[in-house]
């Protein structure tokens, strides 16, 4: 296509008469707090009142992890108690209504305000507990644990949780079943607190056990689940309580899902510990996870999302299916500020996908776009999500290792949607935007020190800081840097970008909660090890099958599931039998990691794909399907990690440079085979000629890639030969 099209069609404007109308910006709002259907809008005392809490919340992260630490267990159980809290105030249980049709009776108000008696009753006897283990007793009395606590505490949040189900409120409205929820969430981590702070901490997941713990664990588990339906729906939930049943049903279970059995009270009195709440993925959400949510909302409050988006727009905007490139560069960019990939579809999509359509991108190929361009910001190093940091977590790799072997793969995601992008724009001679509708370039280049907090980040780890304080550093230049910007950040919006970091916060740290409860459920029943058994006899027969089996588990387990939850489940389940088969621990745990985050684009259940249909009006089964399509390369290229290790920097300088360069040559075919263009349309025999030239290229092997670069070679030569460079088959189009 011929840059002309990007000029006005009454001919070439005087430079200086486009540079008076264009733009200064054209993304604004991109970094404006995302309102979730279900989350309250308060106002007056109530606003107030629920800022603070979110304040104080961040605020306590940032102190306990940098100025005067917790002891672990204590620390993670706040964590998880503090987003209760937060949540249940902030997240309403049910559909908002109109002030006219609302129709929460008077009998559920009046059972709710009933239902704090039993609550405060509960909280009371935490701090009688408390008092009675200060004096010198060994353990509580077991009758005053069941009939004073445990079954109060149990029955009050079970029918608080229904009732909340019922109300049908305004949305600046709070009701007080959720009232009775954050007591009940007090009550059940005051006496975690309380108890694990004494030797009864050594009695967990024995006979031996306090009745207490039981009951602190049960509740705490109910409140996690219900506040991970209200923030992340229910397929999370319905996979937890599939796992939680296999506890008590696995014993009746033939083969190899049978084992022995755990009672009630010994599996509850450990899942509340590091073998599974307490463990990594809250290890992981109350250090790193919530120190760059902080990050991210200084970097939002500082406007540099918008900052973000309009240096891409400047730099990509004018190409042939301009928006499209761009959304592909702005989600790249959101996506290392962005915990999770529908979130990343609703911030930047909603800006880069009318913009697609606009150029002449149908609605289903627009929204497909930035699916997989937002889900690809999950590998995107430095940050990678959340993931990443449960990866070094669970394997003790350092996190900087992780982030180096996740470059080839995260450039190979990217040019497969770039070319799949342009082909597509090629095929169709779609236009890019013209000059006066994007920013100047030249403009935005003055402020590219926008760019310093992340530069800091990754300079700060590559120094050989830890990763919380090289996460402090970088938040507190984005405060620095918002100085010499147009947006600077004084106490309020300090304030304010605390607030967003601890409203931002609840969704991730349920979502790990309740992931580290299915982890919990692997280890304490031996699942996992059971399933690396399977894994290993597949291996027997053959070790691709074994991976392909690994594959469809990974992206079953992840489907519906946000990135975090679907890699740590994976993770328990399947890494480790990679791992018993031969395969080394990273390369195993990014084949994990790969899988769980394509797990948004992948039908029938694609998160991030149905927030994009959302966005561009198209059917969300048919945008999940073309977004698998555009990002087929992320199912090709975990298989590659095994053949080819160098893809994962392992290896000498000049092997890791040919896998890199071939496997991106390999990439470009693939795009051209699904597109159908490759300097001008090609058919069939082509298309299959140019598939195995590109399996060759991204298999790695020596000999592979002298065929794979022959077979490029041919076609190349044959397409240049009949339709020359391109354009003018393009333009034709």
């Amino acid at each position: 296509m011929s840059h002309k099209t990007d000029q006005e069609p009454n001919g070439l404007k005087d430079d200086a008469n486009v540079a008076s109308t264009v733009p200064d910006s054209i993304a604004d709002g991109v970094d404006d707090d995302i309102v979730e259907s279900n989350r309250r809008l308060f106002t007056g005392w109530q606003f107030l009142l629920f800022a603070a809490l979110a304040i104080a919340y961040s605020g306590f992260h940032l102190v306990s992890l940098n100025v005067y630490p917790m002891e672990t267990w204590s620390f993670r159980i706040v964590h998880i108690a503090g987003a209760l809290i937060l949540g249940y105030g902030l997240f309403a249980g049910a559909r908002f209504a109109d002030e006219e049709h609302q129709t929460s009776g008077a009998l559920i108000k009046w059972v709710s305000y009933a239902l704090l008696i039993p609550a405060a009753y509960t909280l009371a006897q935490v701090f009688l507990m408390h008092q009675t283990l200060s004096g010198g007793a060994m353990r509580i009395d077991p009758g005053v644990e069941n009939w004073h606590y445990g079954y109060p505490l149990m029955a009050t949040t079970a029918c608080a949780v229904v009732l909340s189900w019922f109300y049908r409120q305004a949305r600046h409205r709070f009701n007080p079943a959720d009232l009775v929820l954050m007591v009940c969430a007090l009550a059940s981590a005051g006496y975690l607190l309380v108890a694990f702070n004494t030797n009864i901490r050594m009695s967990t997941g024995t006979s031996f056990a306090p009745s207490g713990i039981s009951w602190a664990a049960i509740a705490g588990s109910l409140l996690i689940l219900e506040l991970t339906r209200r923030v992340a729906g229910l397929a999370l939930v319905v996979i937890s309580a599939v796992f939680l049943g296999y506890v008590f049903v696995g014993p009746y279970l033939p083969g190899f899902l049978g084992y022995p059995g755990l009672s009630l009270q010994r599996f509850f009195s450990q899942v509340y510990t590091d073998a599974g709440i307490l463990g990594p993925t809250t290890a992981v959400s109350s250090t790193y996870i919530i120190l760059f949510i902080i990050f991210a909302a200084f970097l939002q409050a500082s406007k540099v999302g918008d900052y973000f988006v309009n240096f891409a727009f400047a730099a990509a905007g004018r190409a042939r299916g301009g928006p499209a490139k761009v959304a592909i560069f702005a989600s790249g960019l959101m996506g290392m500020i962005n915990g999770t990939s529908a979130g990343n579809v609703v911030s930047t999509g909603s800006l880069t996908i009318p913009l697609m359509k606009k150029v002449g991108y149908p609605a289903r190929s627009a929204g497909a776009i930035e699916a997989a361009a937002s889900t690809g910001g999950q590998i995107m190093p430095p940050i990678m999500g959340a993931g990443a940091f449960i990866m070094a977590e669970v394997t003790g790799i350092p996190y900087t290792e992780i982030a180096i072997a996740a470059i080839i793969p995260a450039i190979l995601y990217f040019a497969s949607i770039y070319f799949m992008v342009d082909f597509e724009a090629a095929r169709k001679g779609m236009r890019g935007m013209r000059k006066d509708e994007i920013p100047l370039f030249s403009k935005l280049v003055k402020q590219v020190y926008l760019f310093a907090p992340i530069i800091i980040l990754i300079a700060a780890l590559f120094m050989g800081y830890s990763v919380i304080r090289a996460g402090t550093l970088a938040t507190a230049s984005a405060a620095v840097v918002s100085w010499i910007s147009p947006n600077k950040m004084g106490i309020r919006a300090i304030l304010k970008a605390l607030q967003i970091a601890g409203t931002m916060s609840v969704q991730i740290i349920a979502v790990c909660a309740c992931a580290g409860l299915i982890v919990g459920v692997i280890s304490l029943t031996g699942v996992g090890a059971r399933f690396s058994s399977l894994l290993l006899g597949l291996a027997g027969v053959s070790q691709l099958l074994a991976l392909v089996f690994a594959m469809l588990i990974s992206i079953l387990l992840g489907m519906g599931m946000p990135t975090t939850a679907a890699y740590a489940v994976a993770a328990s389940v399947v890494a480790p039998g990679l791992i018993n088969i031969g395969i080394e621990p990273l390369i195993a745990h990014f084949f994990v990691f790969y899988f769980a985050v394509v797990s948004a684009i992948t039908p029938p259940v694609a998160l991030a794909s149905y927030a994009a249909a959302g966005i561009s009006g198209d059917n969300p089964m048919g945008t999940s399907v073309a977004s698998f399509k555009i990002g087929l390369a992320a199912f090709i290229v975990p298989f590659m990690f095994f053949y080819s290790p160098a893809m994962l920097m392992e290896g000498t300088p000049m092997e890791i440079l040919r896998v890199g360069v071939t496997a991106t040559l390999g990439i470009i075919l693939l795009s051209g085979m699904v597109q159908a263009w490759f300097f001008g349309p090609v058919n069939v025999w082509q298309r299959l000629l140019m598939l195995v030239g590109a399996m060759f290229m991204i298999y790695g092997g020596i000999y592979t890639d002298v065929l794979g670069l022959a077979i490029g070679i041919v076609l190349f030569v044959m397409q240049r030969k009949l339709h020359g460079s391109g354009n003018k088959t393009a333009q034709s189009g």
